[in-house]
């Protein structure tokens, strides 16, 4: 079997991809036909119906920070935001949206987005302690080198999950999901943005030390 290097991953899943508007039209289409990305699971069904609702709230009603809009307009090179992604994913479906919104201040930056189960090469190239965790950004620059990469949450949701997660006496999964979503109704996306304000003015200030 062939080991294909990371560059090769990238391309190939570049080639895959597609727009977040076709992306969302087809999380809206199979929330409609009672479908999903991935395994046709009953569970993962009524999770798209769900994240569809949440897609089109966050669309509508988030709002960007003003700082994260400064630096995202300054960005003067090409860049392709590859993300990774299913419809199920309820972490994706607060995330996501805030992610295209950005995306679409800057000419310059290129947003495609791949299928996690379609893509295991390219996942298994940025897990979260061990895991295929989604949603994950892989940034690059006109090489395809990558300049930086967020997810599968926020700081303070990843918190809420690694507690969660090694709780002894841990509530069902479920309910879990529930505190976790009050989480990111309080936030607003606002985790997110400084998050990326972060990665970006940290990249920017890179480039510019390698370029002195």
């Amino acid at each position: 079997m062939e080991i294909l290097q990371l560059d090769e991953i990238i391309e190939e899943s570049l080639q895959n991809s597609i727009s977040y508007v076709d992306y969302y039209d087809l999380m809206q289409t199979y929330a409609k036909d009672g479908k999903t990305t991935g395994q046709q699971k009953e569970d993962w069904i009524y999770f798209t119906k769900l994240n569809a609702q949440r897609s089109r709230r966050i669309t509508k009603t988030s709002q960007l920070n003003r700082n994260l809009v400064t630096a995202i307009e300054r960005i003067g090179e090409k860049q392709t935001w590859l993300l990774i992604t299913e419809s199920w994913c309820g972490d994706a479906a607060n995330s996501v949206p805030i992610i295209a919104k950005v995306a679409e201040l800057n000419s310059n930056i290129e947003l495609r987005l791949v299928l996690r189960d379609e893509s295991p090469e390219l996942m298994d190239q940025f897990l979260t302690n061990g895991g295929r965790s989604i949603p994950k950004l892989v940034v690059l620059n006109e090489e395809s080198d990558v300049l930086f990469t967020w997810g599968p949450r926020p700081k303070v949701g990843q918190e809420l999950y690694d507690g969660w997660r090694n709780s002894k006496n841990k509530i069902p999964y479920m309910e879990f999901q529930v505190e976790l979503q009050k989480w990111y109704n309080q936030d607003a996306g606002s985790s997110i943005q400084e998050e990326l304000l972060d990665l970006v003015l940290r990249e920017k200030n890179m480039e510019g030390r390698t370029s002195a």
